[in-house]
């Protein structure tokens, strides 16, 4: 009989709860129940018709083949584009790296650059992959807590307060998932003014959500505000939610050559390339027409606004309204004595047909996760069993 023996490194991380909690939906779907998922950070939207469009070329065209493991070099150059005209980060092409999504990018980055011993600052709540990609790295984290009334953002002087010889990486994550914090300018400014008493302290800028702000202004970020620290700053974008391409697995990343060819040679023995008509139609993505992500963005500022008034009103429950991305979190402390944490009320509010997953497996608490990269249908329904189900 084999006894089966896992790995030290896999025994310090748990499966990710947003993707347990909307396996669960879709099983319970499966048995036929009726239920409506806003767990996952999926948009709604068709991938846009262009896009499609060269995935289907490739395709008749017989790139199906490996490419390098870098990525395509029409591809490096697309993303170069995106990273100066989206972002405002002038980089070549050499200081970019194409992944199967931007979770490989961090999975990589981390693990090119950690040891045990080391430790990583992240604000909470947090993505619920940043914790445990550190800790199967072998190295500690430290959180660093927001709240509702500071905007989900860190300070300076916490950050400060935070950075230890250990220190190793500082995760950012704006907009945020799971709570659609936006860093300013200024405040990532004062942040760098930290950063440069510490410069053995690299920096992950995770904008994925980059494109789905709501606020005035452009998109800030810490490549930008503070240039000098352009040699220890990672930033990592994509396609997966601008460009509603969750499937094609596409994630980009600009950083400094050193850090980029560590993640190249680790992805050269992990996965090698991302699949080639992903990247052919992520070219696309980045090159071609752009104008459909205003309209995008402004469905989804209406789907928040609905969201959170609908949410507001309910007894029990309160959101403030987020900046980007599209999730709320949503305050449920009021209701915890009567359900006892906020796992048992996402339980009770799955049981009554909705899928929404707690606070607590953000790193936050007494509270749940709302995306609302759903049909309007669909948000509103799910909204009136909620309110149904806490009354």
């Amino acid at each position: 009989m084999t006894v089966a023996r896992l790995s030290q490194a896999l025994a310090r991380i748990a499966p990710s709860r947003t993707t347990a909690i909307t396996d669960r939906a879709m099983q319970l779907r499966a048995e036929g129940r009726d239920v409506i998922s806003l767990s996952v950070g999926e948009p709604d939207f068709a991938t846009p018709a262009h896009v499609v469009q060269a995935a289907k070329n490739a395709l008749d065209a017989g790139d199906t083949k490996y490419t390098a493991v870098a990525g395509t070099q029409a591809l490096r150059e697309a993303a170069a584009l995106h990273f100066r005209r989206d972002l405002g980060i002038a980089v070549p092409p050499s200081q970019v790296i194409v992944s199967a999504g931007g979770k490989q990018a961090i999975f990589h980055a981390l693990l090119a650059t950690l040891d045990p011993g080391d430790d990583v600052l992240i604000p909470s709540p947090w993505w619920v992959s940043y914790p445990e990609i550190v800790r199967f790295a072998g190295a500690s984290v430290v959180d660093l807590p927001t709240d509702a009334a500071g905007g989900f953002r860190i300070t300076a002087d916490q950050l400060a307060a935070a950075i230890t010889p250990q220190a190793r990486w500082l995760l950012l994550n704006s907009p945020g998932n799971p709570t659609g914090a936006t860093y300013p300018a200024q405040e990532l400014r004062a942040l760098g003014e930290v950063l440069r008493r510490h410069p053995r302290v690299l920096v992950m800028s995770d904008d994925i959500y980059a494109p789905l702000r709501y606020g005035a202004g452009d998109h800030a970020t810490l490549a930008v505000e503070c240039p000098d620290l352009a040699d220890r700053i990672l930033t990592v974008s994509g396609v997966s939610k601008s460009h509603a391409m969750t499937g094609f697995r596409i994630g980009v990343s600009a950083g400094p050559e050193w850090l980029i060819g560590a993640m190249g040679r680790l992805q050269s023995h992990s996965s090698g390339n991302p699949a080639s008509i992903s990247q052919a139609a992520a070219v696309a993505a980045f090159t071609g027409p752009q104008d459909f992500l205003i309209e995008w963005r402004e469905r989804f500022r209406a789907r928040r606004d609905m969201v959170c008034k609908a949410i507001n009103a309910i007894p029990g429950l309160s959101t403030p309204v987020p900046d980007g991305a599209f999730y709320c979190m949503v305050n449920a402390a009021p209701l915890m004595e009567r359900f006892g944490g906020d796992e048992a009320l996402c339980l009770h509010l799955l049981e009554n047909g909705v899928a929404v997953v707690p606070a607590s497996a953000f790193g936050g608490r007494d509270g749940f996760r709302i995306s609302f990269a759903a049909d309007d249908e669909k948000l509103e329904e799910a909204l009136r069993r909620i309110a149904k189900a806490v009354a």
